[in-house]
Parts: C-alpha cells; structure tokens; sequence
C-alpha cells in the first residue's frame, strides 16, 4: 500500500492560507519593523528631547520679550487683557484651586499664548528638534576629546556602581556600540572563514586585526585575531587567534555576514547561493577524491614478499 507525499495530497485554502501568511509575514516584516523603531525613535526625541527645549526657548522669549521690544511692538501674543485675567481667574474659583496675584495669571495666560502660537506653526516646532541635533553633535565632539572621556568615564563608573543600573547599563550599552558602529572599539577588516570550533566545522569570523607578539610566539606562526558572532545576537560571541593562513576571506561585507549570523544561516546573500552547477562540480570532486587512491594503489604481484614471486 503505497503512501501519498505531501505534493500529492489536494491542497485547500486553509494549508494556502499558512503558506502564503507566513511568506507575506516573512516579506513584510522587516519593513513594518524598521519603520516602527523609527517612527518610535523620532517621536521618543520629539517628545522627550526636543519638547523640553521648546519649553525652555518659549520661557525664554517670554522673559525677553519686554526687554528687546517697546509694549507698542510686543506681539499679539504678549498682550493681556483685564478681561482674560479675570476669566481666568473665575475659571480657577470654579475648579477650586486657589487664587493667584494677577503678575501670577498674566504670565500663565501669555505661556498658553505663545503655545498655541507655536504650535500653529510647523517651523517653530522644529526649533527644539534642532537644538537638540545641535546638541547632540557638540556633545559628541566634547566627550570625543580628552577632558570629554575622562568626565564620561567618570560618569560610566557611577552607573555601574548604582542597583539595578549597573545590571542593565552594560547591556544597553554593548548594542548602541555594536548598532552605531564604534569604529574606535571594534573595527571589523573583512570577512573571513575559520575551522572553529574545530577541525571539518566551517564558521564564519570577521577579523579584527593582528594578534598578540606572545600568542604569536607560542603558536610560533603570524596569527591574526578573528570575532565569532553568535546566532541571534551578533554583538555576542568569541573573540579566537587563527594563523592567517587558515583565515580564508569571504567574498561578502561584513553587514550581509552579519545578517547570515542574525537569521541562523537562513539569508544567504544573493551572489553565494549555490547553484545545480555548483553542486555538480562539487559532486564530481568528491568521486575524483574517492577514485584516486584507487589508482594509486600497487599492484598484486608488487604486495608479495620476494621469496614468493
């Protein structure tokens, strides 16, 4: 009795279904996740970074306001009335809250002035998004130099000491470095091939640079030190010493072994896919290995003794 293969068992919508769900979650995916973290990463900045500032520069127009323009310029914004003091005023009475000296309410009414003012125009709002690039940049300037690195090192130490912190700084710290590249920290060459973690097991490596003048000596070859990625969390692995014979390099960026590594082995890049031609080839070196010792072999009257010929 013979068994039905899967090919041959009908197919129905429920099996079409899984299939083709499961190919258009694969497809669509990593775009919807990449543009999620964007959007998430661009509105965390908008609103926890460049808001604040546009607090701190609308306090600042406010206070300066007075002093740069005579009250016959002062915007429309700036101007308050008796009559939005006292409707403020009365609206404080009626939530029970207690009431204010009228410097008090005048400056809170110019504050939400100003707000609605800012907001209603886009370029405004862009101010404090600004700045905060700015910012940003300087900051990275300063701590790139030596008094910046002594001050962050300083502060790096008083996080790793705090409960808590100092279990999950190290963490978050190792994948900004590992996402934005810190060239200064580790610098990847090219990609290479390794035989880890031994003998007949190939691994794909990414070489860091020269090895060590002791390991050196007592392997007594040029050895060059190579970074194992660890599957699925690249920013892990093992950092191992090859002699740079047996480091063979990869035709591939470091960025599609990365992806190689993340993804199990699943994204091959394109150009390394292996083809039927490439299997035949392959093929028929194996059965030339096989093959050769065969021919290579003595014959029968050359294995007997002498005395017996």
């Amino acid at each position: 009795m013979s068994r039905s293969t899967p090919s041959d068992r009908p197919r129905t919508f429920g099996s079409d279904f899984r299939v083709f769900f499961v190919k258009g979650l694969a497809i669509l995916l990593p775009s919807v996740l990449t543009l999620w973290i964007v959007v998430q990463l661009f509105l965390f900045v908008q609103t926890r970074v460049a808001e604040p500032i546009n607090v701190g520069v609308r306090f600042g127009v406010i206070r300066l306001a007075p002093l740069v323009l005579p009250e016959s310029q002062q915007p429309a914004w700036f101007v308050v009335t008796d009559e939005q003091i006292e409707q403020l005023r009365a609206e404080r009475t009626r939530r029970a809250q207690r009431d204010l000296p009228t410097a008090a309410l005048r400056a809170q009414i110019r504050e939400q002035n100003l707000k609605e003012f800012w907001d209603e125009h886009w370029y405004l709002r862009a101010i404090g998004l600004i700045v905060a690039i700015v910012l940003i940049y300087l900051a990275g300037r300063f701590l790139g130099g030596y008094i910046g690195r002594r001050v962050y090192g300083g502060l790096e130490r008083f996080f790793t000491r705090l409960p808590v912190v100092k279990q999950v700084y190290p963490h978050v710290k190792q994948v900004v470095e590992f996402i934005f590249g810190e060239r200064d920290r580790i610098k990847f060459n090219r990609v290479v091939l390794v035989e880890y973690p031994r003998k007949g097991i190939w691994t794909v490596g990414l070489m860091t640079g020269e090895s060590m003048r002791a390991i050196e000596g007592a392997a007594a070859n040029e050895c060059v030190t190579v970074f194992i990625p660890s599957s699925p969390t690249p920013f892990t692995g093992y950092t191992i010493t090859v002699p740079r014979a047996e480091a063979i390099d990869l035709p591939i960026t470091v960025e599609e072994a990365l992806r190689f590594v993340v993804t199990g082995g699943v994204l091959v890049p394109e150009s390394q896919s292996p083809t039927a031609a490439d299997r035949a080839q392959l093929a028929e070196s194996a059965r030339g290995a096989k093959m050769e010792p065969q021919h290579q072999r003595p014959s029968a009257a050359g294995d007997q003794p002498a005395g017996r010929r």
